[in-house]
Protein backbone atom coordinates (compact mmCIF):
# COMPACT_ATOMS: atom_id res chain seq x y z
CA UNK A 1 0.00 0.00 0.00
CA UNK A 2 1.02 3.49 -1.03
CA UNK A 3 2.23 5.58 2.37
CA UNK A 4 0.32 8.27 0.89
CA UNK A 5 -2.85 6.28 1.10
CA UNK A 6 -2.08 5.20 4.66
CA UNK A 7 -1.65 8.64 6.03
CA UNK A 8 -4.83 9.60 4.27
CA UNK A 9 -6.75 6.84 5.74
CA UNK A 10 -5.06 7.51 8.96
CA UNK A 11 -6.34 11.36 8.84
CA UNK A 12 -9.44 10.14 8.23
CA UNK A 13 -9.70 8.41 10.77
CA UNK A 14 -8.89 10.94 12.99
CA UNK A 15 -10.75 13.44 11.81
CA UNK A 16 -13.89 11.08 12.33
CA UNK A 17 -13.25 10.43 15.93
CA UNK A 18 -12.91 14.33 16.46
CA UNK A 19 -16.64 15.13 14.40
CA UNK A 20 -17.69 11.83 16.39
CA UNK A 21 -16.90 13.59 19.42
CA UNK A 22 -18.14 16.89 19.14
CA UNK A 23 -21.46 15.37 17.71
CA UNK A 24 -21.99 13.46 20.27
CA UNK A 25 -21.00 15.55 23.14
CA UNK A 26 -23.89 18.24 21.76
CA UNK A 27 -26.83 15.48 22.30
CA UNK A 28 -29.32 16.69 24.54
CA UNK A 29 -30.51 14.18 27.33
CA UNK A 30 -33.91 13.90 25.66
CA UNK A 31 -32.62 13.23 22.20
CA UNK A 32 -30.43 10.55 23.21
CA UNK A 33 -32.94 7.78 23.52
CA UNK A 34 -34.24 8.36 19.46
CA UNK A 35 -30.45 8.88 18.69
CA UNK A 36 -29.38 5.42 19.99
CA UNK A 37 -32.49 3.47 18.36
CA UNK A 38 -31.48 4.69 15.03
CA UNK A 39 -27.77 4.00 15.75
CA UNK A 40 -28.85 0.51 16.26
CA UNK A 41 -30.53 0.35 13.08
CA UNK A 42 -26.99 1.39 11.34
CA UNK A 43 -25.13 -1.41 12.88
CA UNK A 44 -27.76 -3.82 11.95
CA UNK A 45 -26.57 -2.86 8.14
CA UNK A 46 -22.87 -3.70 9.45
CA UNK A 47 -24.43 -6.90 10.64
CA UNK A 48 -24.99 -7.68 7.26
CA UNK A 49 -21.52 -6.82 5.76
CA UNK A 50 -19.53 -7.96 8.25
CA UNK A 51 -21.75 -11.06 7.51
CA UNK A 52 -20.81 -10.99 3.94
CA UNK A 53 -17.25 -10.49 4.90
CA UNK A 54 -17.12 -13.60 6.50
CA UNK A 55 -19.54 -15.97 4.52
CA UNK A 56 -17.69 -14.75 1.02
CA UNK A 57 -14.81 -16.42 -1.08
CA UNK A 58 -11.99 -15.22 0.63
CA UNK A 59 -8.13 -15.68 2.26
CA UNK A 60 -8.14 -16.70 5.97
CA UNK A 61 -7.29 -13.82 7.17
CA UNK A 62 -10.67 -11.48 5.59
CA UNK A 63 -13.05 -14.36 6.60
CA UNK A 64 -11.14 -14.19 10.28
CA UNK A 65 -11.70 -10.45 10.72
CA UNK A 66 -15.49 -11.03 8.85
CA UNK A 67 -16.01 -12.89 12.30
CA UNK A 68 -14.69 -10.06 14.46
CA UNK A 69 -16.47 -7.29 12.79
CA UNK A 70 -19.98 -10.13 13.40
CA UNK A 71 -18.64 -10.38 16.78
CA UNK A 72 -18.72 -6.52 18.00
CA UNK A 73 -21.47 -5.51 15.85
CA UNK A 74 -24.14 -7.86 17.72
CA UNK A 75 -22.58 -6.68 20.74
CA UNK A 76 -22.86 -2.74 19.90
CA UNK A 77 -26.60 -3.69 18.66
CA UNK A 78 -27.64 -5.89 21.37
CA UNK A 79 -25.77 -3.79 24.17
CA UNK A 80 -28.08 -0.84 22.32
CA UNK A 81 -30.93 -2.21 22.93
CA UNK A 82 -30.48 -3.12 26.28
CA UNK A 83 -29.55 0.56 26.79
CA UNK A 84 -32.23 1.67 25.70
CA UNK A 85 -34.96 -0.13 27.22
CA UNK A 86 -33.29 0.70 30.21
CA UNK A 87 -33.54 4.00 29.30
CA UNK A 88 -37.00 4.07 28.79
CA UNK A 89 -38.26 1.86 31.19
CA UNK A 90 -36.96 5.18 33.48
CA UNK A 91 -39.83 7.15 31.82
CA UNK A 92 -42.62 4.82 32.46
CA UNK A 93 -45.18 5.54 35.44
CA UNK A 94 -44.46 3.54 38.46
CA UNK A 95 -47.36 1.29 39.30
CA UNK A 96 -48.38 1.89 43.71
CA UNK A 97 -49.49 -1.17 44.94
CA UNK A 98 -53.14 -1.24 45.63
CA UNK A 99 -53.89 -0.50 49.40
CA UNK A 100 -56.32 -3.16 50.95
Amino acid sequence: MDPNTLVLFFFVFVLSIFLGFELIAKVPATLHTPLMSGSNAISGITIVGALLSAGGKGNQVSIMLGTLAVAFAMINVVGGYLVTDRMLAMFKKKETPATK
